[in-house]
């Protein structure tokens, strides 16, 4: 089967009887697509259940908690999603960036869980994937890897992360804490962008057809859970934001292109708001801006390649930020001289300041890109730009201190902040970003054929139909289908 063979029907009857069995006896309930869009929709009795078990357990309760409503202890559900709201007085634009956080999702505080979620539980309820025999292979640079590892625990399947050697160091601890066996972290050559040695390897590990490759760069149910619950997440944020200031508008959505998921929710936000989509990449590795090439350290975003599931062709534009800025930034933002230098000598508040630590290696990027959108398009403080935070910078401790060592070897002190500060957030302007016409959108759309049809086998046709906006809207019919397929599978398996 392709990526494009998206069951509507149980496909392996056999394969669908065991999962049936095997979550039975686990009393494992799948949570539906919509539930997770809506936890406050989910029955009283889950949501008990829910807090009476911590976030990081391995327990099948933390599948209801795979969504944009936890609350700040990720015990009990917010009406809004968390959030903040970065004013001019730090990013220098009249344009309020909102930044909707990750860190509230259970077990890996990302988001990249619910993408993992998605891959694997449409895979069961429709007899492609057996927990008991199979094995569910996760492709990544690290969040999803985990987000794999940790379903994977709790569905009581084997699960194996295959990522780059060079990714930071708390991933890993991670994982050593989750995997079932060591050698279910495999660890390919390179870095952020060496996303072609992770399919080498893929390739290899599926010869076993015990091992079910879930390609978060190709598995369309990464998309479709991103455009309903993320996109609709964020929605909410934005209207209750248009609840205090009637006059604000969604004029742009930004996120990296990472597996080009999480750029579903933009599709969302333009059907609902009119907001434009912003694709972000390294300028260390501009492969939609200048078709270019190289190594970057902005863990989740640009890889040398467009995404199956990136809808390229409802991009409006493209930015590249630079992974100097996203380091650097990291140490003032996470050490006790940055947020020293912020409160004191930029007289920003420190509730402000404290928020900034929710912001990883790629919500930095994020938050740059937004600057830079504003920018460009000369936005009013009515015009929202909207983004995410996928994880904070507690995941990057270890690339804070490589970063000191690197390029503050004499210590980070108050002048070093003041230039970090002037140089990479304040000095951020419209250069390296493009507003893309339909000859910029199939160039881009054009470079995926290297990877998809020439390595990957994808037929030109199925290829081809992506250029299509009618294709994507399609795929919108299966998240009704899927929902009631799982509400099947927990009524055969008995969990309800």
């Amino acid at each position: 089967m392709t990526p494009f063979d998206l069951a509507k029907d149980i496909i392996d009857k056999n394969n669908y009887e065991s999962a049936v069995n095997h979550l039975g006896r686990a009393k494992v309930v799948l949570p539906t697509f919509s539930e997770l869009a809506n936890p406050e929709s989910l029955d009283q009795s889950i949501q008990k259940l829910c807090s009476d078990i911590s976030a990081d357990e391995p327990n099948s309760a933390n599948l209801f908690r795979v969504h944009w409503y936890n609350n700040e202890g990720r015990n009990g559900l917010t009406e809004v999603p968390g959030y903040f709201v970065l004013e001019s007085d730090f990013t220098g634009v009249d344009a309020p960036i909102v930044v909707v956080l990750g860190d509230r999702f259970p077990m890996i505080n990302a988001h990249k869980v619910l993408a993992a979620y998605a891959c694997l539980v449409t895979r069961l309820i429709t007899g492609q994937f057996n927990p008991a025999e199979d094995r569910a292979i996760w492709p990544s640079t690290g969040n999803y890897c985990r987000g794999g590892i940790a379903i994977s625990r709790i569905l009581g399947c084997r699960g194996v992360a295959v990522l780059p050697e060079g990714m930071s160091q708390e991933r890993f601890d991670w994982l050593d804490n989750w995997v079932t066996e060591p050698t279910d972290i495999v660890r390919t050559p390179g870095s952020e962008s060496n996303v072609k040695e992770i399919y080498d390897k893929c390739a290899e590990l599926s010869k076993n057809p015990e091992n079910i490759i879930l390609n978060q760069f190709s598995e369309f149910a990464n998309y479709l859970i991103n455009y309903q619950c993320t996109g609709g997440a964020l929605n909410h944020v934005f209207t209750h934001l248009q609840e205090r200031n009637n006059q604000l508008s969604l004029a742009a959505f930004v996120a990296g292109t990472g597996s080009g998921g999480t750029l579903g929710a933009g599709d969302y936000l333009k059907d609902e708001q009119g907001t434009l989509i912003v694709a972000v990449e390294p300028e260390e590795c501009p492969t939609m801006l200048y078709n270019g090439f190289g190594e970057h350290n902005i863990q989740g975003i640009g890889d040398k390649h467009i995404p199956l599931i990136q809808n390229v062709m409802n991009t409006d534009i493209v930015a590249a930020v630079s992974d100097k800025g996203s380091d650097c930034l990291n140490v003032l933002f996470n050490t006790k001289i940055g947020h020293e230098y912020l409160i004191n000598r930029r007289k920003l508040s420190s509730n402000t300041v404290n928020k900034l630590t929710k912001l990883g290696l790629s919500g930095i990027a994020n938050v740059l890109a937004a600057i830079k959108t504003a920018r460009l398009l000369e936005l009013s403080k009515n015009d929202a730009v909207i983004t995410v935070a996928t994880d904070s910078g507690a995941l990057y401790s270890s690339e804070k201190i490589s970063t000191e060592s690197k390029i503050f070897p004499d210590g980070f002190d108050l002048v070093s902040a003041g230039e970090t500060y002037a140089r990479y957030l304040l000095g951020t302007q419209s250069d390296h970003i493009l507003e893309t016409t339909h000859r910029d959108r199939n160039r881009i759309f054009n470079l995926g054929y290297y990877t998809w049809v020439e390595q990957q086998n994808i037929s030109l046709n199925e290829f081809e139909s992506r250029r299509d906006q009618r294709f994507w809207q399609k795929l919108h019919q299966l998240l009704p289908i899927w929902d009631e397929m799982i509400r099947e599978f927990n009524k055969r398996s008995g969990s309800v």
